[in-house]
């Protein structure tokens, strides 16, 4: 089997999940909180013609109140906390936080500094973390899997509580 049979298993297994779940398709905002953008390099590459994200159900929006789930990239700069912030607060409930790279999983090669206040769950709680400098695309597929899978446990909580 190769890689790009296992991604198209992998793929749409998720479609299946998503149209499940949703009824539609999964929108996700994409926030750069500070990265190299090697990670935005690799979401880019999940829409091109070879991937095509697409097809098994993921879309990219522009804004966070389309969003079900934020795919947070970099460590979290000062400049970039408050910007993050209120994307998260503009999310609906309930939401996803994702972060992709090693740099949003424990702050990477920056860490925590005078710039740069570390992984993403110093600000957030985090529902999965894709590791990797970039994560491979692959990577970021399974990654999201694991996230539609927490995010039907949180809708099942939530109609519980009601």
């Amino acid at each position: 089997m190769t890689v790009d049979d296992e991604m198209e298993i992998m793929g749409q297994r998720l479609n299946r999940k998503i149209r499940a779940l949703f009824g539609r398709s999964l929108s996700i905002r994409e926030v750069d909180a500070g990265s190299c953008n090697a990670c935005e390099v690799e979401v880019n590459a999940l829409a091109n013609p070879v991937y095509d994200m697409e097809r098994f159900g993921i879309h990219i929006v522009a804004s966070p109140r389309h969003a079900d789930m934020l795919l947070v990239t970099g460590p979290v700069t000062r400049n970039m906390e408050l910007a993050l912030l209120k994307t998260a607060n503009a999310t609906p409930e309930p939401k996803l936080v994702v972060a992709m790279g090693s740099c949003a999983c424990n702050g990477g090669i920056f860490g925590e500094t005078y710039a740069s206040g570390g992984g993403v769950d110093r600000f957030m709680p985090v529902d999965v973390y894709i590791p990797g400098c970039p994560p491979r695309p692959q990577a970021v597929i399974f990654g999201l899997m694991v996230a539609v899978d927490k995010l039907e446990q949180k809708i099942k909580k939530s109609e519980v509580k009601v």
